[in-house]
């Protein structure tokens, strides 16, 4: 008789947005003349950008001649887009990232949730609390983090490393030493950031402790201050110690289309074995490679029109969190975020729970944002809204909660 992996038996209820999905397909159905204001998923609302459009368009006129047809992408990923990606994101910032040490792929989430199949079941992880479910959610489907502890809202065998008001929602080096480390920078859900010097140290620890840092960079296009880096390779001695991942999802409104990649140097190793060639090998066994329309559309945000047109797309979120932020410090909430990622973070008001004041903004706002609890117990007390709407609505909805 089959049997099943007994982990995924372990996982509390559902995955988070599937979660709120279902309290807000209940309540429409409920009150159906009710306009609901979404700013809870990261999915952004801009189309995309006319470089990337005419891109897919020209590519999908290539598939339909004999000589330009495409088949099967290369296991890493097309050679035009990876030396795009290299020229701009990593050459242009002092860093030397080669071609084939960059996997072309579906989705940072996809890769956040797969990167972990290379280690072994042993291996500790440390991850910033709150954090994005999909690290610690992965890891428990593989079996790495123990017991879910219900009265405590975490796993018996993870390193939580609070974010706390205190610290700025930046987590502190642990005290127990782990072997994988997840970061998130700029970090999603609190939007905050760490300066270069900072981020160094992560580095230099991780080194001298012979651990592995997972960077996620999603956000990275959303930075706007001077001394806050792109990318950990930024540092020195990164590349022993990092693997980067990067996402075309929020930089250039990829999430219908789905790109992304991953960065792993030749120079991390665990003894004599590369981290790379056991990612290349996983990556060319059970992934097909993503469509090459898409990655003729990926490289079009890197020419000129499209860097400036995905510019302006950025600015236009950004300009939506700072209506969020100033809007609701305005009505007396304790917010943060929103300067450096399309991310707010504020404090739950009187003594509401995360999932309180959710229940309590969607039936007297008709606003839609996502529990802080749902990303680690630090996260409760808190709540994340996203400036991913329409200018808008995103207007209307700051309106509806200063009237509360």
């Amino acid at each position: 008789m089959f049997k099943i992996n007994e982990n995924y038996l372990k996982l509390p209820g559902s995955y988070l947005f599937s979660d709120i999905g279902k309290k807000v397909k209940a309540f429409t159905e409920a009150n159906p003349d009710k306009k609901i204001i979404r700013l809870g998923i990261g999915d952004v609302t801009l189309p995309l950008a006319p470089a990337v459009i005419d891109a897919l368009h020209k590519a999908t006129d290539e598939m339909a001649v004999k000589e330009t047809f495409k088949g099967y992408a290369p296991d890493l990923g097309y050679e035009f887009l990876r030396t795009a990606i290299a020229e701009n994101d990593y050459k242009t910032r002092g860093v030397d990232i080669t071609i084939d040490e960059i996997f072309i792929s579906d989705g940072a989430k996809s890769d956040s949730g797969n990167i972990q199949e290379i280690f072994d079941l042993n291996n500790k992880i440390a991850v910033c609390d709150p954090v994005y479910p999909v690290y610690v959610d992965s890891n428990a489907m593989a079996g790495r983090t123990g017991e879910f502890l219900p009265e405590l809202g975490r796993w018996s065998e993870v390193i939580y490393m609070p974010c706390t008001e205190e610290s700025n929602f930046a987590p502190e080096l642990p005290k127990v030493e782990p072997d994988i480390i997840y970061l998130c920078f700029p970090n999603n859900p609190t939007g905050s950031t760490i300066n270069k010097a900072e981020l160094q140290k992560w580095v230099d620890y991780a080194n001298k402790a012979g651990a592995v840092i997972i960077y996620d960079a999603a956000y990275e296009a959303y930075i706007s201050e001077e001394d806050v880096p792109h990318s950990i390779y930024e540092c020195q001695g990164a590349k022993t110690c990092a693997i980067e991942l990067r996402s075309f999802s929020k930089n250039a409104g990829f999430t219908g289309t789905r790109l992304a990649f991953t960065v792993i140097p030749k120079e991390l190793k665990c003894g004599d074995v590369m981290l790379n060639s056991l990612w290349a090998r996983r990556h060319g066994t059970k992934f097909n490679g993503t469509p090459y329309i898409i990655q003729a559309a990926g490289a079009a945000v890197y020419t000129e029109e499209g860097k400036r047109q995905t510019k302006e797309q950025i600015a236009y979120y950004m300009n939506n969190a700072k209506v969020i932020r100033e809007g609701l410090a305005a009505a007396g909430y304790h917010v943060s975020g929103g300067v450096n990622a399309p991310y707010i973070w504020l404090k739950t008001p009187g003594k509401m729970t995360s999932w309180e004041f959710f229940d309590y903004l969607l039936k007297e706002a008709n606003v839609v944002g996502t529990p802080g609890s749902g990303f680690g117990p630090h996260g409760e007390g808190y709540f994340r809204l996203t400036a991913f709407g329409t200018y808008e609505n995103t207007l209307e909805a700051i309106e509806r909660i200063k009237k509360l």
